[in-house]
């Protein structure tokens, strides 16, 4: 007989806690980046609720039952790790980035569209994925497709050539805020570049190639 789950949705038609799969299924079908997690008990269920989905980061974030990443990915893949992309219609233009937990394929977080370029937006989401993993003490690895994003946070510089002008203020306000981030915080976490050519794309990715 298998054992009592309890069901948090915390994105979906209507988050809450669920005493059954198919409640909670019947919450998330259809949902684009729906959230959710199964616990053993209603205790353990109800603190999650309370709480951001994203406190259970480290853990598998979707658990029970769920769909696997979109196609196979190479064994020497670490799944325990933050993938980050960015996308961007036309360069300058439209430009949007986000995070994905690689072993679920899980949106863990999303910004823009704002105006700016892709390096831009590949920047700031490193920088993004290290101060969230900073905040809860994990030191997970971030996975990024862009070589001049891992060079300018080694470097702790946007070296961007987008002119700062009245459209771009809110842009580069952004960019000030990581680079006194990089300055001032000290993180483990490693920074592994995704090779595209032996891995495919990264999970991340918009898909809009």
């Amino acid at each position: 007989m298998s054992k009592k789950r309890y069901y948090v949705v915390w994105n979906g038609v209507n988050p809450g806690i669920y005493a059954s799969w198919d409640e909670c299924k019947a919450q998330i079908s259809g949902v684009k980046q729906a959230l959710y997690k199964s616990f053993a008990t209603q205790a353990e269920a109800e603190r999650a609720y309370a709480s951001s989905p994203y406190d259970y980061i480290g853990a598998k974030a979707k658990s029970e039952p769920s769909a696997p990443p979109s196609g196979s990915l190479p064994s020497a893949i670490e799944l325990n790790a933050l993938a980050v992309d960015a996308a961007c219609s036309g360069n300058p233009g439209q430009m949007e980035y986000r995070g994905v937990y690689v072993g679920s394929g899980m949106q863990i977080f999303h910004f823009g569209p704002v105006y700016g370029t892709n390096n831009i937006g590949e920047f700031l989401a490193i920088v993004h994925a290290l101060a969230l993993l900073g905040q809860k003490g994990n030191t997970m690895p971030i996975y990024s497709d862009s070589h001049n994003a891992l060079l300018w946070v080694k470097l702790k510089k946007c070296k961007t050539k987008l002119p700062r002008e009245a459209r771009t203020e809110e842009l580069f306000k952004l960019i000030d805020r990581a680079e006194q981030w990089l300055r001032t915080h000290t993180y483990t976490n490693r920074l592994i570049k995704w090779e595209t050519a032996l891995w495919g794309e990264i999970p991340a990715d918009f898909g809009r190639k």
